[in-house]
């Protein structure tokens, strides 16, 4: 057990999802004391067997000492922590509320008042990766709020992968997350246009992406869809449901600041045609495949293990 870990009691909010089920678990086998809530009970269940108490409401987490949030959107975050069982709803509540999911600024800012209101520090606090990232302890936070909060919280952001980035008071971190799953919309459609340029001139996927990932083009990110790319794997990490969901956010705050998107606002719409395409609650990386029915490439899976660039932690 780490004792780094155990000088708070922590809450989590979510813990049925891919995310908040594989974060959650990662605290309890590191030694902290959890006790999760889901909508769905039962996702959330077999995290009993590492240790993790199961609550049914936001509420029975008021005693905690740190609350995690982890939901899918703007509105589920609000209703969490302000609706009539939320976990602002009775006399105890935690002392910091932090909210690691990619919502709005204003459903943020609504939930961080609510919390001052009853004597809560908030945190926006959402991360880069999925539940294999979090497996792979590489998972990252930008956080924004009280610096003394983040402060100590820090260990337990830290626990759950390689660090967390703290960018300043307010909800800062709101922004600099939605530009980056821009960026994730973007990269991915512009990986799978050159994918399927040199795939239909005879370049095998795996050949091309091993150059791309050796060249200096080549990223965690790129190494990281590689495998998905090369056996068309659309086990999803994140869906083009959520994509579309971020591009929206993003798009919407560059209208506000007046900052022309172009490529973002093409790259959107392309994301969209895949969601009326019917693909939904597969991985976004299904870009591709869309991408390669739009240009009469016939796509199979050529079946070669190709490395990820993820190594679990050593023990």
């Amino acid at each position: 057990m780490s004792n780094n870990l155990r000088g708070h009691t922590i809450g989590w909010i979510g813990a049925g999802g891919r995310m908040g089920f594989a974060m959650a678990q990662r605290l309890l086998k590191q030694g902290a004391d959890v006790a999760v809530w889901n909508r769905t009970r039962a996702k959330a269940e077999p995290l009993a067997k590492d240790g993790a108490k199961i609550v049914d409401s936001p509420a029975a987490l008021g005693n905690r000492d740190i609350v995690f949030v982890t939901v899918a959107a703007s509105h589920d975050l609000v209703e969490v922590a302000t609706g009539e069982r939320g976990i602002l709803s009775r006399n105890a509540v935690p002392k910091i509320l932090i909210d690691c999911s990619t919502v709005s600024e204003e459903s943020s800012a609504e939930v961080r008042a609510a919390c001052e209101k009853k004597g809560a520090q908030f945190l926006a606090a959402p991360v880069s990766g999925n539940a294999k990232v979090v497996k792979a302890a590489k998972l990252s936070f930008v956080v924004s709020g009280p610096r003394d909060a983040f402060d100590t919280a820090k260990p337990y952001l830290d626990a759950l992968g390689k660090g967390a980035a703290y960018v300043g008071e307010g909800e800062l971190s709101r922004i600099v997350k939605i530009c980056h799953n821009v960026l994730l919309g973007v990269v991915t459609q512009s990986l799978a246009e050159i994918t399927v340029l040199a795939e239909k001139r005879g370049v095998p996927r795996h050949a091309f992406l091993d150059f791309i990932n050796q060249s200096v083009m080549g990223s965690t990110f790129s190494r990281y869809k590689s495998p998905a790319f090369v056996n068309l794997d659309w086990t999803p990490t994140f869906t083009p449901v959520l994509l579309k969901k971020d591009m929206d956010l993003g798009l919407e705050a560059a209208r506000e600041l007046g900052v022309p998107m172009p490529v973002a606002a093409t790259t959107r719409e392309i994301v969209q045609a895949l969601v009326g395409n019917g693909y939904v609650d597969c991985d976004f990386a299904t870009l591709l495949e869309l991408e390669a029915r739009s240009s009469g490439l016939s796509m199979a899976p050529e079946n070669v293990k190709v490395d990820d660039g993820l190594s679990p932690p050593k023990a």
